[in-house]
């Protein structure tokens, strides 16, 4: 949706943004790519970066030039674990200091919960959703979560998978420094198991359980101890980040995230929006958490 990709001779691909998700002009987006791409590097599981072509008249947003990854879209759940390990090699990898994820997440959340009432939903939804925002606004904010180099996009169609099984992240256009335990509630829960039609499933319960105690096999004891308490309400929050952003969709339209999106793609979009706010899909859903 974000950007389009372009094949190079000698296994490159130009990286072209056609907008930045978290609204930083031409030059700053490509610098923090850039950077993300540099960091994850040498954690084995992202593409490396070849180069940075800056914006200009011919290229307003810019491009990376990155290393292109043989591999085809995951089969879920099969791949669930790969995807696991893939998160590990980024967590494992020197954090930065980083404003509190779980404070940052509720403030994302907060900013786009009005566009709930404006989104025409079903009673039986709003319900649910004020019920969750709800449970938001009554968190603790200690203790500090431990923060890690994270992906934040992280939902599976976001991953490669090459001929040996291994699983690569190919977008870190919103990796920064957070809560890992965000990363695996967003790769693992239904609103992104089922976002990209190339990869989309249903995770049971112990397609999940297996996703979790491999991420937990692959990071230092220390870690899995520290994140492993936060894996409940992360996955409640990243939920609701992601079907505030869908309200959002719904009532700003695609024209608000940027031009050049497939039209396919925002039929797509709908249509899995629509699911997502679906009554019986939030029940069961928040059910699930």
């Amino acid at each position: 949706m974000a950007h389009a990709h372009l094949r190079l001779p000698g296994g490159v691909l130009a990286r072209v943004p056609r907008w930045s998700q978290i609204g930083l002009d031409p030059a700053a987006n490509l610098r923090h790519q850039a950077a993300a791409f540099t960091r994850a590097a040498p954690g084995g599981h992202t593409p490396l970066l070849a180069g940075v072509l800056e914006p200009g008249a011919d290229l307003p947003m810019g491009a990376l030039l990155v290393e292109e990854i043989a591999g085809r879209p995951p089969h879920l759940p099969d791949d669930m674990p790969a995807i696991a390990r893939a998160l590990a090699s980024l967590h494992v990898l020197s954090a930065e200091p980083a404003a509190n994820p779980i404070q940052a997440t509720i403030r994302v959340i907060e900013r786009q919960a009005p566009c709930f009432a404006r989104a025409g939903l079903a009673r039986e939804t709003l319900a649910h959703l004020d019920a969750e925002l709800e449970w938001v606004r009554t968190l603790p904010t200690t203790p500090e979560p431990p923060v890690a180099l994270v992906g934040t996009d992280t939902h599976p169609g976001n991953f490669l998978i090459d001929d040996r099984g291994k699983a690569w992240f190919v977008d870190l256009e919103k990796a920064t420094d957070g809560l890992p335990a965000i990363d695996l509630a967003h790769a693992s829960l239904y609103t992104s198991t089922t976002w990209d039609p190339d990869v989309a499933a249903v995770l049971s319960r112990e397609d999940t359980r297996r996703f979790y105690a491999a991420w937990s096999d692959a990071v230092p004891p220390a870690m899995a101890e520290a994140v492993r308490p936060w894996f409940g309400i992360a996955r409640r929050l990243v939920w609701l980040r992601t079907l505030s952003w869908m309200a959002r969709w719904k009532v700003e339209g695609s024209a608000a995230f940027g031009a050049g999106i497939d039209p396919r793609t925002v039929a797509h979009v709908r249509e899995r929006i629509e699911d997502f706010f679906d009554p019986a899909t939030i029940a069961r859903v928040r059910d699930s958490l």
